[in-house]
Order: C-alpha cells, then structure tokens, then sequence
C-alpha cells in the first residue's frame, strides 16, 4: 500500500462529480469515523473554528492526513474562520417578551435589560442604521425598525415581537456595517490554520471585495480563500467579491435571516452561475440534510434540495451539525452521494448546469472549450490536464464535461486543493520535462486510474512551456497502444 511519503495518488476516482464537504465535531472526530466518512463518500473535511481549540483541531488534522495516506486519494482541508459576532447584552431576569408596536431602546449601556430596553456593545452599528433600518434580533425572530437614533442608542418599534433572552445574535440586513471581515479571533484562527496545513480559508461577514483582499494579504497564497456569501451587501457586490476569492460558498443560514427566505433560491442559483462563470468552485451549505442530526432518513424537501444544487451545477453540497453532532454522519453523506449520483445520471443534468454560463474570449478558455467538444467528437475516455498553479484543471471543470477529468499535479498543495473541485480526479506525481514525456504520462495514469485501456482515445491539454501557470496553450488526441496497457 501506499507509503507516508506518497508520490503518486492513483486510487479509484469517485464515480460523482459533485463533490462533498463535512463538517467535523464531536460526532465524527475519531480516525474510524473520519475514514468512515471518506469511504462514504467524503472529499473535504471542515474545520468550523467557531468550536473547539487549537489543539483539538491539531489533532483532527493529523488524522485526516493519515487517512489521506491510508487511501491514496487527495484531502482537503477546509478551515471556517468564525468572523464577527454582534450580539445584544444580557437581561435583569434572564429573559423579556417584546410585543409588536412597542418601542424598544438599544444603547451601548451596560445594564442588565428590560423590556424597555437591552445593551447593544457595537458602537459600529449606531455608526451605520438610519431611520427604517431594520434590527434582526435572535436569527431573525424578533424584528426591529429604527424610528430615531443618536450615537449611542436608538429607539426601535417592534415590527415582529417574541421572546428575547440573554446574548443573542444582532443582522442588521440593510446597511454596511463598517467592521473587518476578520477579528482578533480570527487572525489567531488563521495562523493556526495555515501552520497545519488547512488547504482552504472560509471566510465569514464578506461584505465587500476589499474583506477578501485583506484576508489573501495575510495568507500569502499558503491557502484558497472562500468567500462566504451570507450578507446582502456580499450579494450587491459579488461580481468584485468572486474576482478576488478561490471560490465562494452559498452560506444560507445567516444569507436566509438578512434576506427574505422566498429570495435565498434565486439568490443560490445567481451566486451558482456566476461562479461558474468564473471558473471558481461553489459550494452550497446549511440545513441540507438538517433532519438527518436525530433520523436516519432523510426528508423529501431536503432530498430535492440537494438535488437542486447538484442540478444547478454546484462544485460542492456541504454538511454541517448533521456530520459535526448528528446521530447519522455516515448515513448523510451515503444520502448526498445517491442524490448527486442519480442527479448526474439524468438526461438534462449537464445541458441545465450548462446554461447561461458565458466565459471569457481567451486562448486558455478556448482551447479547454475546444478540449470538451473534441472529446464529445471522437467519444474519448478522458480529458487529461497538467496543472501546476491548478488554473488549467478549473477551466476543464468549469465546461462540465462528460468525459472524466483526470488531472496531474507535481503539488500535493494543488491536488489537495483541486479535492473540492467539481469531477476532477486529481494525481499528484512528478512533473514532465517535454511534449512526448507529458503524451506517455498521460495515457499511463489514464490506464492506471482505470480510465482507459487499449483502443481508447484521451484529450490532453497543458501549458507549453511546462510549469507556466495558466498557460493552457495545447490540445492534443492520443491513442491508447495495447503495448501500454
């Protein structure tokens, strides 16, 4: 079996090309269910950093690299930074129920509260509501409008009223709250995860493109960065957000508090298409599976939700509680698997992730576009891409090909991070020198991944001269001799 010093990944590829991220936590944080969880279907494992410290996450990152060595397959790593957390201060007696139409004080005082009034400790947010702001209280159950507002308070009418206790959670939907992406926390957060080795960085709060920029300052290209999109402001400015971010996350939990919930699908299915249109990978996240945390089936609202995203063309579905604490985190990622499996089985799956995606008029563009089509035409086994920035293999992934992607790598960094890339089946092995050694490579990793045998044709494309990054300038057919197999 494969050694700890690993120079070629050639395991079998996963026969699904939407990729699925778990969560880890106190449910699944032992080597045997970390495994478990990959052989059922596993490619990313999430590191929420809002749970746990430092060295119990340490810890999970050494045996997800063991089980990467013990399976001979690539495994990402992603690590989900906390972002900032506004909450409401505490009450005299624990608890109050606001009433709709009542007038409610927010202050920055930091007395216990009232039903006349409650501690709000973020003097950014006095800086930022105006008169009609809204104020989400509790995930949204409790809602507030501004009626005036000095520097230091604002009355309120309780728009929808409910019980409101301790330290709950404060969206303030329609305004840019004039804060960081990243706290004090979360820069801590981040160095750790960038000495262990996290592959991807989930950010959270983006609100603007200038949160990603600040965040790819600080990781200095050790990472992929992943813009989570939960705020309406990341939404208005997302064009600029995906251009800076490695990929970008459809985080519908707090995205579904600030925004009307009848507005979360269609803002999905924009946020799907625009990264596709990219060339970044998207994953879609929260409540997939959410009933599966206490029953071991599914219901079928949410089966067809997962089935929506993977139809929508997503890279990635995402668990969270349901693997981190849930009582079935096998039996929901076995669940994902079916779904994304017969998804991509029907005839409309590739037409309907294909549409409206326009990609740019470059040479690199075309010629992975032309690679789809050639592969179509003369039905080859596989489309072969040499990567070493990764960029060649995302344009591949992006044209959703029918033919299997089968990327080389000379850095595990890359194929590591390629693991949440949608139907690539990433090796990592040593680089080529020239164009006759990279056709012979070629076609023995497409034999040796059992994508080809004799007779078989294989697209190739790569960069010339090698090691350019996103230099995709080649396309070449090459014919599988029996005396290769």
């Amino acid at each position: 079996m494969t050694s700890p010093k690993i120079t070629e990944f050639l395991v079998a590829r996963r026969d699904r090309k939407t990729r699925i991220v778990a969560t880890l936590g106190p449910a699944s944080s032992s080597h045997e269910k970390i495994k478990n969880l990959f052989e059922a279907g596993v490619d990313v494992f999430r590191l929420n950093m809002s749970h746990g410290d430092h060295k119990d996450k340490e810890a999970l990152v050494h045996t997800i690299r063991a089980v990467e060595r013990k399976v001979g397959r690539p495994i990402a790593i992603l690590a989900d930074l906390q972002g900032p957390k506004l909450r409401i201060g505490t009450f005299a007696k624990g608890k109050v129920e606001l009433t709709e139409g009542d007038i409610f004080t927010l202050d920055l005082t930091n007395k216990p509260g009232t039903k006349k009034r409650a501690s709000l400790p973020h003097k950014e947010i006095f800086n930022a509501i105006d008169v009609g702001t809204h104020i989400l209280l509790d995930d949204g159950k409790v809602k507030l409008e501004v009626q005036s507002f000095t520097k230091d308070k604002a009355d309120c009418r309780v728009i929808v009223g409910g019980i409101l206790s301790d330290r709950k959670g404060v969206n303030v939907p329609n305004a840019v709250l004039p804060l960081a992406a990243l706290t004090e926390k979360d820069r801590k957060d981040l160095a750790f995860a960038l000495k262990v080795g996290a592959d991807w960085v989930a950010l959270s709060f983006v609100q603007r493109a200038a949160d990603i920029a600040e965040a790819k300052k600080l990781i200095g290209g050790k990472a992929a960065v992943m813009a989570k999109i939960e705020k309406p402001a990341a939404v208005d400015a997302l064009d600029e957000i995906i251009e800076l971010s490695d990929g970008v996350m459809v985080a519908r939990g707090d995205l579904g508090v600030e925004e009307p919930v009848e507005k979360v699908p269609g803002i999905q299915k924009k946020i799907i298409r625009k990264a596709r249109a990219a060339g970044k990978p998207v994953v879609v996240a929260t409540q997939m599976l959410e009933s599966m945390i206490t029953s071991p089936v599914p219901t079928r609202a949410e089966v067809s939700d997962v089935a929506t995203a993977v139809m929508d063309g997503a890279d990635a579905v995402m668990l969270s509680a349901e693997s981190a604490v849930g009582d079935f985190p096998c039996e929901a990622v076995a669940v994902m698997d079916r779904v994304a499996k017969h998804v991509e089985q029907e005839p409309s799956y590739l037409r309907d992730s294909k549409r409206d995606i326009h990609i740019h008029a470059r040479t690199e563009d075309a010629i992975t576009a032309a690679a789809k089509q050639v592969a179509t035409t003369v039905d080859a086994c596989a489309i072969v891409t040499f990567t070493t920035s990764g960029s060649t293999a995302l344009r591949a992934a992006r044209e959703r090909p029918q033919a299997p992607i089968l990327t080389l790598t000379p850095k595990m960094s890359i194929a590591r991070r390629l693991a949440i890339v949608w139907g690539l089946h990433t090796v990592k092995t040593k680089d080529v020198d020239d164009f006759e050694e990279m056709i012979g490579k070629s076609k023995r990793m497409a034999v040796r991944a059992q994508l080809a045998e004799a007779g078989d044709r294989i697209v190739i494309t790569a960069g010339v001269p090698f090691g350019t990054p996103g230099a995709t300038n080649v396309l070449h057919i090459a014919w599988i001799d029996s005396h290769e197999v």
